[in-house]
């Protein structure tokens, strides 16, 4: 069974519809929830993600909020939080690790934290069961997937560049993917430009994949009220986690 990963921005448009939604992705597909930090630059984000991150600041997002959103979703739902390196350092990382296991968050996303200088906290990562997800893109070269990947836990984010969400671009993943599997057992899962319409064939040869601005895009529709975004975003995983399965 291949798995869905879900991104979602944290606080927006509020914490409780955060909690309600994440709850039902859980139970409509979704395997994995990423919860974003809001971040005033995201760079590593596309327009509607980053839209959506400054509406949720604009609103008055805390980091406080994300840990009461944690708490409520994280026994529940295997959940991650997803966020740029400075949202996460301003909380002390020798305490806020430990308190992510203690609440059962268990993996961080950090795409602006080089290889390099994510090692310096492997053991503090190792000692509380969370993992540190691995990035490798199609411009990495073969030795340095090979170092990036030989230690990753839980799934390695693979980006696909070229994937632009709704332009019909197609690519050919496979080579990228052998590269990767041929130094690691742990599951490789796809991300950037995953939707309805390309998660079949993004999924070849991958054993997951990582679907945001479609979920995001839901979320900033002004027409729709809470549960029917709830709604439209859960019929959004259903069709995605049966489309990568099919």
């Amino acid at each position: 069974m291949k798995k869905l990963v879900a991104y979602i921005t944290s606080g927006y448009p509020e914490k409780s519809f955060s909690i309600d939604l994440a709850l039902a992705l859980g139970d409509n597909g979704v395997d994995t929830l990423e919860l974003g930090v809001p971040f005033s630059d995201p760079v590593a984000d596309g327009p509607l993600i980053e839209k959506a991150n400054h509406k949720s600041l604009e609103l008055g997002f805390k980091f406080e909020h994300l840990k009461e959103i944690s708490k409520a979703v994280a026994p529940k739902v295997d959940t991650l939080w997803m966020g740029y390196f400075n949202s996460f350092y301003q909380q002390d990382m020798k305490k806020l690790i430990p308190y992510a296991s203690e609440i059962g968050v268990n993996g961080l996303i950090i795409p602006d934290l080089p290889h390099e200088e994510a090692l310096t906290y492997s053991k503090l990562f190792n000692s509380n069961n969370v993992a540190n997800i691995s990035f490798v893109a199609p411009t990495d070269t073969e030795p340095r997937i090979r170092e990036v990947v030989e230690n990753a836990q839980k799934f390695i984010y693979m980006v696909a560049y070229t994937g632009i969400t709704g332009s019909g671009v197609s690519e050919d993943l496979q080579p990228f993917l052998a590269s990767i599997k041929k130094y690691t057992k742990t599951p490789v899962y796809v991300g950037f430009g995953v939707n309805e319409q390309t998660a079949k064939d993004k999924v070849v040869g991958a054993d997951g994949v990582i679907v945001g601005s479609a979920f995001v895009d839901i979320l900033l529709r002004e027409n729709l009220n809470y549960s029917q975004k709830i709604s439209e975003c859960s019929e959004l995983a259903k069709i995605i986690k049966d489309k990568i399965n099919s």
